[in-house]
């Protein structure tokens, strides 16, 4: 699904055939599937409204006005019937059912940058809250919207949520100001409370690996903390210097190189799409011998929300690999084997990285850094994929289809879809 203004444009994901147009009544700000992909959410911000749309049934329709509440946030619930609406100035969630047309209200959410985590089987769901100058957190069971558990968190300035995987802990995360992490059990037992140190600024990510054993925790002293699902202590740190001398890592180099092709002996004038892909700069990885030194920016230590510190954190499907991005390494991604618990791979890009994000699949890579190229690593080596196309096609984002077939591919105006092909076994 993709929208322009006003309007939503559904197509078939192999073909990118059309196969909805919906006209909605204000310019779309943010569109989400229902988890069943029978049903998607437009939201209006600036209206305060919500229309949502069936594909089985295109004449079905639903709005929902937040009338003088207004809007700020909207989300689906994990079974695909029930709509989440933030109102204005974080007074309330109001929850929607598409089912009964019932409605529910969770008071007090807290404005933070992860307030609201549902469990991955979609049973619960975990709210910030913040009452009389106090963090609190609420767990609710999905299925009627019933308070199961309320209780305060030993936080100064709670800063976001996160269920693990399997739905039996939840991560609690302190400002930025306070490194400070909170491991709750689901009938909100303090679990245990982790703490690197204490006066310079604190985390900055945080990612959870798929099978819940881990929690990884990066922070603004440019470290990756593991901590074990055992004793939620610490098993070991990553850093990120900027000189790669270790013979064990493999330093992939991003090189550009302008082809040189004579147009004289061309026996025929080049079509525009030829001579684009003729005379445009191609580039592709070498692989350096270590040490190697990346380009290293030195943060600017008197403004707000500076660019130092690990910022992105992912792990693979298999849970084997974990990719890193420190920001004062900005053109630089770090895949570390957790199996050995050492740096595997460095890629070193020429622009700065913009986003990564793992096949759900398989352990490969996506990379993009908003040039016209897409970077894909996996154990077996890397590649550059020029995207073809006239004019200059910056990739601000990508996001894997769940088979791991096909990426989309983000510009700030337009996307495309790569598709991979599967080798036959």
């Amino acid at each position: 699904a993709s929208c322009l203004q006003h309007r939503l444009v559904v197509r078939d994901a192999s073909s990118l055939q059309i196969l909805q147009l919906y006209t909605c009544l204000d310019q779309i700000q943010y569109i989400e599937w229902s988890s069943d992909s029978l049903f998607v959410l437009c939201a209006m911000y600036k209206r305060g409204i919500v229309q949502v749309w069936s594909l089985e049934q295109p004449d079905w329709h639903c709005k929902i006005d937040e009338g003088s509440a207004g809007l700020v946030a909207s989300c689906w619930s994990p079974d695909g019937r029930h709509i989440l609406n933030t109102t204005e100035f974080h007074l309330r969630i109001t929850v929607w059912s598409l089912c009964t047309k019932s409605v529910s209200y969770i008071k007090y959410p807290k404005a933070c940058q992860q307030g609201v985590a549902f469990t991955k089987d979609g049973r619960y769901v975990a709210v910030a809250e913040r009452r009389d100058c106090k963090d609190f957190i609420s767990i609710f069971v999905c299925n009627n919207w019933q308070l199961l558990r309320h209780f305060d968190t030993d936080t100064q300035d709670l800063f976001g949520i996160e269920w693990a995987p399997n739905g039996c802990v939840l991560a609690a995360w302190d400002t930025c100001l306070e490194y400070k992490v909170l491991l709750y059990s689901l009938d909100g037992r303090l679990l245990s409370s982790y703490r690197a140190y204490e006066w310079p600024l604190g985390i900055k990510s945080i990612a959870w690996s798929p099978s819940s054993q881990f929690l990884a925790v990066g922070s603004f002293d440019e470290k990756v903390r593991i901590l074990n699902h055992v004793t939620w202590k610490k098993i070991t740190e990553f850093d990120h210097p900027a000189t790669i001398a270790s013979k064990k890592t493999i330093v992939y180099k991003e090189v550009e190189k302008s082809p040189t092709v004579e147009t004289e002996r061309l026996s025929f004038p080049p079509t525009r799409a030829l001579a684009s892909s003729l005379f445009s700069t191609q580039s592709k990885y070498e692989i350096s011998q270590v040490p190697v030194s990346l380009q290293y920016v030195k943060p600017v230590a008197d403004r707000a929300n500076p660019k130092v510190g690990v910022g992105m954190l992912a792990f693979s499907a298999d849970n084997c690999f974990l990719a890193t991005k420190n920001d004062n390494i900005p053109n630089a991604v770090w895949i570390w084997d957790i199996r050995k618990l050492k740096l595997s791979v460095v890629l070193e890009q020429l622009c700065t990285i913009q986003c990564f994000q793992w096949d759900p699949s398989q352990p490969r890579l996506a990379v993009c850094t908003g040039s016209s190229r897409v970077y894909l690593w996996s154990p077996a080596g890397c590649v550059v994929v020029q995207v073809p196309g006239e004019g200059d096609f910056q990739i601000v984002s990508l996001s894997w289809h769940s088979t791991g077939d096909s990426i989309v591919l983000l510009s700030k105006e337009n996307f495309c879809v790569c598709y991979l092909e599967r080798e036959e076994v």
